[in-house]
């Protein structure tokens, strides 16, 4: 695939195990992500200064993301050959190795693979970024996606108050704040209810 193309990448946890426990937990992975797309000459330690830390070459460029407690969607630009493949083996081996550390735990945390989609059109990324931004709210964890601290929501909405700005879509998607509000928030009760939906077809598949 030519760098430069679009993918909705999806990776989940063992068995819908929670793997973010705390704010610090989602911050970590923040972190994490934001390191890690670019190419590095030492690994992830433990602390890390965000404002002096080195950075090479664009691995990645981060469009859209959303860090739920089981799984975590990201829309990425890959800008150099298998960087995607690099950027998900960093981010979820380090991520592996903090939790299973901190919680004392030893095995794998994430599902073998993790699945992509490749991105064909505007459309089809602005749908796709509402699709991610609503995850919070269609899971019942927060009212409204702006509630919800661990996605790039915020910084579509041009919000300041942003623990830490990883995102890149300004020459990828054109955002008016207002409008994509509403574009996003009008759909709150249609994901819950097809979420719902597909609840029900999936318990009656597996219990006829």
């Amino acid at each position: 695939m030519e760098e430069g193309s679009l993918f909705h990448v999806f990776t989940k946890s063992i068995a819908g195990y929670k793997v973010f426990k705390s704010k610090v937990d989602y911050r970590r992975m923040v972190e994490t992500i934001w390191y890690y797309m670019d190419e590095r000459t030492a690994k992830f330690s433990r602390v890390i200064d965000l404002k002096k830390e080195n950075k090479g070459e664009p691995v990645v460029r981060i469009i859209c993301y959303c860090i739920m407690p089981t799984h975590l969607h990201l829309v990425l630009e890959e800008k150099k050959e298998k960087g995607i493949s690099q950027f998900m083996s960093n981010i979820l081996n380090s991520y592996a190795r903090y939790f299973n550390l901190k919680y004392k735990r030893k095995g794998h945390l994430w599902e073998s693979s993790y699945k992509r989609v490749l991105v064909e059109t505007d459309e089809q990324l602005l749908h796709l970024t509402r699709y991610i931004h609503l995850n919070p709210t269609t899971a019942g964890i927060v009212k409204k996606p702006e509630n919800w601290e661990f996605s790039s929501y915020r910084e579509y909405l041009g919000n300041e108050k942003i623990f830490l700005k990883i995102c890149y879509f300004d020459d990828i998607i054109e955002i008016n704040p207002k409008s994509y509000r509403e574009f996003v928030e009008d759909y709150i009760d249609y994901e819950k209810e097809l979420h719902r939906i597909k609840g029900l077809v999936k318990f009656e598949s597996e219990n006829p």
